[in-house]
């Protein structure tokens, strides 16, 4: 099946509704609803390491800033003039309402200021998994260099809660934002997680999301929208959409090779999946193959491989695709137990996701990481301005606070 009748569907509006007015505890992070079982918010997560709060991170790195700091994204910016290769970094961020937190890097990623802020009224029902994008192309009325923000909302709204997916848009760099839509509101109390952005072939802006609202057919599944101008919005499309009824694929994230092939990896946990890393490819960033099919596991060359959160970054290494750089929260052993390079390390590919991926030390190392929200969880990757080392925010408690650390390592 392809895609691209809905694609040609976006002037068709998905129900949506103006800004909540939620209610609800503003300190709740609600991070981790996509696993296997019932929503799980951090109170009820796994013990944190420590309960001293003084207490020191296991994670090695610089700390991006102080306080909470959760689900790093990091991109660099190509289409914005003179601020072209500065390094924009959002993380999830509580003092204690939610909000959105911008970071800037001048120096290729040795160090950032916070310059910017997405505060959303609706943050006060419940607020997470952020995600920023650097528009490569004009879309509607914004041009090229705009930047977006989408995160989901109203996860603790109460037992009649109305997920929302929101979008907001700068144009000058993360320093202000303003909103530009609401990109899908759940028809049922079920959740909208996980938002990821990209510009597909035909120039439209796709959102790419992990939908909890079609249950119990699919406990969850990767879905798409598609925009010509960021405010109306396409009828949903599956991406990933599995006859497995517990299945529950997610936390999609996409880059484009050097190709042009835009790539997508995402976890498949629930049921028969252990929340492994799979990967698929597209030719234009909408028509994914058939959605009733997982995609191909990434394993590396000895049989080890990631569980939980993947995220990705391609680097300019002269192979026709580039060279694919991935981290994820756990590794794990060909067998599944953990393996002493958990929390330490990322693997690389240069075939487009083809063959066997290759393990190199990760420059953030946790080798605390565990199956909870922080430690390791949705780590972020770009290059540095010389294509030959890796620029890693990623998270773990200090104390009872889950903060963020940067370092730089070598691919």
């Amino acid at each position: 099946m392809t895609v691209l009748a809905p694609r040609r569907l976006a002037g068709l509006v998905v129900a949506v509704a103006a800004c909540l007015a939620l209610v609800g505890s503003s300190t709740t992070v609600s991070a981790a609803p996509h696993r296997a079982g019932a929503p799980q918010h951090p109170a009820a997560a796994a013990t944190h390491p420590s309960d001293d709060p003084a207490a020191a991170p296991a994670a090695t790195g610089t700390e991006l800033g102080t306080g909470t700091q959760l689900y790093p994204r990091l991109i660099r910016l190509a289409h914005s003039g003179d601020a072209n290769g500065q390094l924009i970094a959002s993380t999830v961020s509580f003092d204690p309402q939610g909000y959105g937190a911008i970071w800037r890097s001048t120096d290729d990623g040795a160090s950032f200021d916070r310059i910017g802020q997405v505060r959303h009224p609706a943050a006060a029902g419940g607020f997470c998994c952020t995600s920023v994008y650097e528009l490569p192309s004009a879309v509607g009325t914004m041009p090229a260099g705009t930047l977006l923000w989408s995160g989901s909302f109203g996860a603790d709204a109460g037992d009649n809660r109305r997920m929302s997916i929101d979008l907001w848009a700068s144009t000058d760099h993360g320093a202000t934002w303003s909103k530009v839509s609401t990109v899908l509101t759940a028809p049922n109390t079920g959740g909208l997680w996980e938002p990821e952005m990209h510009v597909d072939a035909e120039g439209q802006l796709a959102l790419y999301y992990s939908d909890e609202t079609q249950q119990p057919t699919h406990s969850q599944a990767l879905m798409e929208v598609f925009s010509a101008d960021g405010i109306t919005w396409s009828t949903p499309y599956p991406v990933v959409s599995l006859a497995d009824s517990g299945a529950r694929p997610g936390m999609a994230v996409v880059r484009t090779l050097r190709n042009g092939t835009r790539i997508m990896t995402y976890e498949i946990c629930g049921s028969s999946f252990a929340c492994d890393v799979y990967y698929r490819t597209s030719a234009d960033g909408a028509d994914w193959g058939d959605p009733a099919q997982p995609g191909t596991r990434i394993v590396a060359d000895d049989g080890t491989h990631f569980r939980h959160t993947p995220t990705t970054a391609i680097v300019d290494d002269g192979s026709a695709t580039g060279k694919i750089v991935l981290v994820g929260q756990l590794y794990v052993t060909a067998g599944g137990g953990s393996d002493a390079g958990n929390g330490t390390t990322l693997l690389t590919n240069s075939a487009g996701g083809a063959g066997p991926w290759h393990r190199i030390a990760a420059p953030v190392q946790v080798p605390t990481a565990y199956d909870n929200y922080c430690p390791n969880y949705s780590s972020a990757l770009a290059p540095t301005t010389d294509q030959t080392r890796i620029v890693e925010i990623a998270t773990d408690y200090a104390g009872t606070t889950c903060e963020a650390f940067l370092a730089t390592g070598p691919l």
